[in-house]
């Protein structure tokens, strides 16, 4: 059953996977991003996967909480756990140093992973899109990958916001005494 299922899947998934897998592997190296760069992405994935679940589920009140549930679980997490060590911030460059992670290739094959298990039950089973419990567990899935890349958008984002906050104090320590 499930080569069958993988034999009929549409072409162009395989290619959108391959690409997102290309994605997620240059995430794996160390790079110098903008503060634009790294809030795009996240805030993207966040309506893609609202609209989605939308899309697939319409307004069912169980599965937009859950997706909502998602989401606010993914950025109650410790920052820790959603920020990649090392990440730093240039005040000269005006960009972020990050190293290179495996969190990002695994938060998008999770993504997949689940809107490719929606769309295959979906697709041999119409009725699964009024489910309430297929629907609300597709969503937080879709919620909590979405609010972890925007979990994680933030953390890098504070690197920025942390050393601005610290700036003045450093100029004034600079100031000649008079």
């Amino acid at each position: 059953m499930i080569l069958n299922i993988v034999l009929h899947t549409p072409l162009r998934v395989w290619f959108i996977l391959a690409g997102l897998v290309v994605l997620g592997v240059l995430q794996t190296r160390t790079r110098e991003v903008s503060l634009m760069r790294v809030t795009v992405l996240p805030a993207v994935l966040l309506v893609l996967s609202l609209v989605g679940m939308v899309h697939t589920f319409g307004v069912m009140p169980l599965a937009m909480g859950a997706w909502l549930a998602g989401v606010t679980a993914a950025l109650l997490l410790p920052r820790s756990m959603v920020t990649t060590r090392g990440a730093a911030w240039s005040d000269s460059a005006g960009r972020l140093h990050v190293p290179g992670s495996w969190l990002p290739l695994a938060l998008i094959a999770g993504s997949f992973a689940i809107k490719y298990v929606a769309g295959a039950g979906l697709a041999m089973n119409p009725s699964l899109a009024s489910d309430a419990m297929f629907a609300g567990c597709c969503s937080l899935g879709f919620g909590s990958f979405s609010g972890l890349f925007l979990a994680r958008s933030m953390a890098l984002r504070s690197l920025a916001t942390t050393r601005s906050i610290e700036r003045p104090a450093s100029m004034a320590d600079r100031l000649p005494q008079a």
